[in-house]
């Protein structure tokens, strides 16, 4: 919680505590400010983030420049800076080491160039959208009273030429935050410059809570008031998805993750939407309706469908369709494998998505669906289709000993990146011969669900009027195998 004071007492407060910001932001008005020496190792870039609430909820942020530069930071490194998801913040103010202070603003993209000899940078983000704006934002900033949420990238100034031997550190007063990273025992976070590209999803206030899976802990940060639900029935919510996860993976990707749950006004939907970004480790966030019962979450997918995203690695260039598909597939599979569903409440949610995703492709080429930026329905689906099928090949290559689950551990032996090409040769590893490229090329060129009626078919699931039905057929023992193998009496 932030302490309420009036704009002079913030101000000599501030001062007190080393010039730590100046919340007058307009030229010249803080010159008496004294500088206080950052930090110790000059090659550090430094943030010193204040939130505040006073007299609305947002971000003081100080951004303090490094004196040397390494060799391979370009020339222009001190003046050019980069709000990576351009924001909310209508002007800066730079202070130069003798104290000179000068406005200036962000252009057109989020960029900003500081006058040279800059040594500090100071500016406000405000958390709350100004009145006529585009309201709650899961980037921009969501929230209510002092529970606030916000990606890293909307409101962190950060250098536009970034290089991963970058020293950061950066630490957080004025509230109780969750970052997808850990502090040291001084409260200081030790980053890195690959964790500014993406800086993940962050909390500010609110309360807290754990969910356990084996080893592993999710940290989760709950943003603002549920009309029937209690923080410990989410957590157990999102433990549920967590051990979904380890139906796939053989032990939770990660020791700690980060999760934050905000509430929708005027919805009961358990899960009403998710986001997992690539922060090191990754963090995540999930929309819950208000008025969402306990009870609610029995058929949610949405926090299964997040977690399911740490079981493969960041594919580089971005590969949506795949990275989507695969946890798009495996939500209903862990869903059935964990007792949540049958084996044909499973079949029948990927059908009834099939469906979704063929309407949205129409009779479109996969590459053309793909590439379509903004057809979700399609990409997601159609992704969805080629992971079973890539997971079907696999165990008949391997006679079952091999699965598509195989190729994500191995994966993660190999670090938390891959590219499609490296996707595609873990995959001909686990399955003992070529199958990955011929397998996309097989798919590339035809409608999108081309190959769906014949796989359905060998799996013996059938799509009748009346809902899905499975059956004996030649590889019904592989469908068995991938979902568990649960009737509706095992369900009980």
């Amino acid at each position: 919680m932030t302490d309420r004071v009036s704009g002079v007492d913030a101000m000599k407060t501030l001062v007190a505590r080393a010039g730590l910001l100046c919340l007058a932001l307009t030229l010249g008005a803080c010159a008496s400010v004294p500088l206080a020496a950052p930090w110790e190792d000059a090659d550090h870039l430094r943030y010193n983030i204040l939130y505040t609430n006073d007299p609305a909820p947002g971000l003081n942020v100080e951004v303090f420049l490094p004196s040397s530069l390494p060799r391979s930071v370009p020339r222009s490194y001190p003046l050019d800076f980069l709000f990576r998801q351009p924001g909310r913040v209508g002007s800066l103010v730079a202070t130069a080491q003798d104290g000179t202070r000068f406005e200036f603003f962000p252009r057109e993209g989020g960029v900003v160039q500081a006058p040279r000899g800059t040594s500090v940078i100071r500016y406000h983000y405000p958390l709350a959208s100004a009145p006529g704006g585009s309201g709650r934002h899961l980037f921009g900033g969501m929230g209510e009273g002092d529970a606030w949420h916000v990606a890293g990238k909307a409101y962190l100034l950060t250098p536009r030429h970034v290089t991963p031997e970058m020293r950061v550190d950066l630490t957080v007063s004025g509230a109780d935050a969750l970052l997808p990273w850990q502090p040291d025992a001084s409260g200081v976070y030790r980053l890195s410059g690959a964790d500014l590209i993406d800086a993940g999803f962050h909390a500010f206030g609110g309360r807290r809570c754990e969910a356990r899976v084996g080893a592993s802990v999710l940290e989760v940060a709950v943003l603002g008031r549920f009309t029937h639900l209690t923080d410990a029935e989410l957590c157990a919510w999102l433990e549920q998805a967590g051990r979904e996860v380890v139906t796939v993976r053989k032990a939770f990707p990660f020791p700690r993750v980060t999760v934050r749950v905000v509430p929708v006004p005027g919805k009961a939907t358990p899960g009403d939407f998710g986001m997992t970004l690539w922060s090191a480790p990754p963090s995540i966030s999930i929309l819950v309706g208000q008025d969402a019962t306990a009870a609610s979450f029995a058929k949610d997918w949405v926090a299964v469908h997040e977690l399911l995203h740490l079981t493969h690695p960041t594919l580089m260039p971005r590969e949506a369709w795949l990275t989507e598909g695969l946890a798009t597939y495996y939500t209903e599979l862990a869903r059935a494998r964990s007792g949540r569903q049958t084996s044909q409440q499973a079949w029948q949610e990927l059908a009834n998505g099939f469906a979704r995703g063929q309407a949205a492709a129409r009779s479109r080429p996969m590459k053309a669906v793909i590439a379509e930026e903004g057809n979700f329905m399609g990409i997601y689906w159609t992704g969805a289709l080629f992971a079973l099928h890539l997971d079907v090949e696999l165990r008949r290559a391997t006679q079952g000993r091999g699965r598509l689950e195989d190729v994500l551990e191995l994966l993660a032996t190999r670090g938390p990146t891959a590219t499609l090409e490296s996707f595609g040769a873990a995959v001909d590893t686990v399955a003992g011969q070529p199958l990955f490229d011929a397998l996309l090329a097989r798919h590339l060129p035809k409608p999108a669900f081309a190959e769906l009626p014949p796989l359905l078919e060998a799996l013996g699931v059938r799509i009748d009027p009346g809902g899905v039905k499975l059956h004996a057929a030649p590889d019904s023992g592989l469908r068995e195998a991938m979902d568990g193998g649960r009737t509706p009496d095992d369900a009980g």
